[in-house]
Order: C-alpha cells, then sequence, then structure tokens
C-alpha cells in the first residue's frame, strides 16, 4: 500500500503552506526564543525522528501523520542550514553546495539500488524505499533554506525578489508538466526542491523588519496563522478521503449483492 498523498493541486499547496511554516517555525525557536541553531536543531531534529519512525511503522496513509514529517523535515531544515551557514561560518553557497551533493547522492543511491522507476512517488511501497524517500526530503527542505538564504542576501534580490524567482522557476516547471515529454519523475523532484526556497523566502518576507526588505509580522504571528492553514487544509483532505472511502464502501456493497 502506497503510504504517501496522491499528488495533485492540493498536495503543493499544502506543501509550501508546511515549508513556509517550517522556516518560521524553526526561527521562532532558533531566534525569538533565543534557544541557539545548535539546541535548535536537535531538538527538531530529534521531532523529525520521533515523527518519521511513526510514519515507517504505519500501515497506511495518514495525512495529520505525513504533513508532521514534512513539517519536521521543514523546521528541521531550516535550523541545520543556518547551523551550518552561521554557527559553522559556511555561507550560504558552500552549504548550499554541500547540500545539493548530498540530496543527489541520496537520490542516485536510490536509483541504482532500487532501479529507474523507483523514483516516483507511486512506486513508494516498501521500507527501504520510503526511508530513501525522507532522507532526500530532508535534505531538500534543508538545501531550500540554503538556497532560500543564498537568494535574498548574497544575490541582492531580496527577499520578495528571491521568493518571485522561485515562483518563476516554478511556473516553468509546470508548463513543461503539461508541454513538455520531460520525465515526470524528474520534474516532481525538481518542484519539490524548489517549493522549499520558495516557502523559505515567502517566511522570511513574513518575518523581516521593513528595512530588511520583509513584512514585519513576526515569527509567532506568522507561524500561528500558517499553522491554522495547514490544519485547515488538512482537515479538507482528512474529510475527503473519508467521503471517498464511504463511496467505495458503498459500490463494494451494491457489487457483492
Amino acid at each position: 500500500m502506497n503510504k504517501l498523498p496522491v499528488i495533485t493541486l492540493s498536495f503543493w499547496i499544502m506543501k509550501i503552506c508546511a515549508t513556509t511554516l517550517g522556516e518560521t517555525a524553526g526561527d521562532l525557536l532558533s531566534m525569538t526564543l533565543n534557544v541557539g541553531y545548535a539546541t535548535s536543531s536537535l531538538i527538531l531534529i530529534s521531532v523529525f525522528l520521533v515523527s518519521l519512525v511513526t510514519q515507517l511503522k504505519w500501515d497506511k496513509y495518514n495525512p495529520f501523520l505525513y504533513w508532521t514529517v514534512i513539517l519536521a523535515t521543514s523546521t528541521a531544515g531550516t535550523t541545520m542550514s543556518d547551523f551550518m551557514n552561521r554557527t559553522l561560518e559556511l555561507g550560504y553557497m558552500s552549504g548550499s553546495i554541500i547540500l545539493f551533493s548530498l540530496l543527489v547522492t541520496t537520490l542516485a543511491f536510490w536509483r541504482w539500488s532500487e532501479g529507474p522507476g523507483s523514483l516516483s512517488v507511486d512506486n513508494i511501497r516498501t521500507f527501504k524505499i520510503e526511508l530513501l524517500y525522507w532522507i532526500a526530503i530532508l535534505f531538500s527542505n534543508t538545501l531550500g533554506t540554503a538556497l532560500g538564504d543564498f537568494l535574498a542576501d548574497d544575490t541582492g534580490l531580496g527577499f520578495a525578489g528571491g521568493a518571485l524567482l522561485i515562483a518563476g522557476l516554478l511556473a516553468a516547471v509546470t508548463l513543461a508538466a503539461f508541454f513538455t515529454k520531460i520525465s515526470r519523475v524528474l520534474l516532481f523532484w525538481v518542484a519539490f526542491v524548489l517549493t522549499r526556497p520558495l516557502g523559505a523566502t515567502m517566511g522570511d518576507c513574513l518575518t523581516k523588519s521593513h528595512e530588511e526588505g520583509g513584512l514585519a509580522l513576526g515569527t509567532m504571528g506568522s507561524s500561528a496563522v500558517l499553522a491554522a492553514v495547514l490544519v485547515s487544509l488538512i482537515l479538507i483532505t482528512v474529510r475527503t478521503q473519508s467521503a471517498k472511502e464511504a463511496k467505495l464502501s458503498v459500490v463494494d456493497a451494491e457489487l457483492q449483492r
């Protein structure tokens, strides 16, 4: 049984919302609450590991559990990236290159060990592939944070400019999916990586001061609003899933008569 959601428009909306919340919540813990990058990384990685183990042991798709793990990788990725770039002083460019290499290595090992078609999320039906899937997501979300900060700070685009650039790239990926024969697996992973820096730059745009090019909404207020939106979307997903299952049960009962 595939324990992952169907890839629809709502999936991408929830992904962007979750990654934006990951950015603001990570900054809330490490900066606003002054916990620090190293301690925040340890806390959030622990949350990620607990939620991941639960997800791996679960026997079917659970929307709340799945998006909890996605959110955990986003918040952990935010603090891990900041720890690499600021505490270790690697810089956004070096951090992005290291994380990109780790992501490519993970996907390459996945493809080598399980075959070309295994990278499709429709084929994630074994423990090993699901574990590789979540490792790739953790690296992609951490990479997204570093890449988003690089675009916003080092290139001079600012938070809004970085978000617009990433949004443009995502629009190009969407057009490629509809009008070209480029591998849908490749386009999925490109889009999955790009939604993280979009969330990172959007999160910075919401929380940073006006002088820094943001909207000055603060990490606490932004996180609360984003959490409410994400929970609402998950509840809609659960309701839709329950309605479909009930309809299938009725159809099955009719067929058995």
